[in-house]
C-alpha cells in the first residue's frame, strides 16, 4: 500500500496538474481580494472565478501527458478530449447554472423585503451558490495558467 502511496505522489503528471490547480487558485485568491478588498479564502478551493483551477488541471495535465508520453499516444489524446470536455461545461452548464442562482437569489431577497415576516417564525433562507462556472476569459487565464506551469516543471 505504501508503495501505491509513493508511486501516486511522485506521478509526474499529477504533480504537473496539481501544481497548476494550487497556482490558479491561490491567484484566484489573490485576484480576488484585489478586486472586492476583501481576503475570502473560500477562494482557495471555491469554483468559479479567475482564472479557471478545472482548466489549469486539464491543461497541465494535457501538456505534461505530451511530454512523457507523445502527442501521438493515446493518452494525449484521452487528455485533450477530456479537457474540452472540461472547458466547455465550465464556459457552458456550469456558468448557466450560477446565472441562474443569481436570478434565484434576487427573486427570494425582493420576495423577502416585501413580506411581513415574524423573523423568529421565518424559516432560514441559505443563498444559492453563485460561482460555479467561468467565462471564456477566465477558461483563457485557466488555460494560460495551465502552460505556464506545466512548461516550467
Amino acid at each position: 500500500m505504501l508503495e501505491i502511496i509513493k508511486e501516486f505522489v511522485s506521478n509526474y503528471i499529477i504533480q504537473v496538474a496539481f501544481c497548476s490547480w494550487l497556482t490558479a487558485q491561490i491567484l484566484k485568491t489573490i485576484i480576488n481580494f484585489y478586486v472586492t478588498k476583501s481576503l475570502k479564502l473560500e477562494r482557495m478551493v471555491g469554483a468559479g472565478g479567475m482564472p479557471s483551477s478545472h482548466t489549469a488541471l486539464v491543461i497541465a495535465m494535457t501538456i505534461a501527458t505530451a511530454k512523457l508520453c507523445g502527442v501521438g499516444s493515446p493518452n494525449f489524446a484521452f487528455s485533450v478530449l477530456f479537457a474540452a470536455v472540461v472547458m466547455y461545461d465550465a464556459m457552458g452548464v456550469r456558468r448557466a447554472a450560477g446565472e441562474q442562482a443569481k436570478i434565484l437569489n434576487q427573486i427570494v431577497d425582493m420576495w423577502l423585503e416585501k413580506a411581513h415576516f415574524d423573523e423568529e417564525k421565518m424559516p432560514q433562507v441559505k443563498q444559492l451558490k453563485e460561482m460555479l462556472g467561468h467565462t471564456p476569459l477566465e477558461v483563457f487565464g485557466g488555460i494560460i495558467v495551465g502552460v505556464i506551469v506545466a512548461s516550467i516543471m
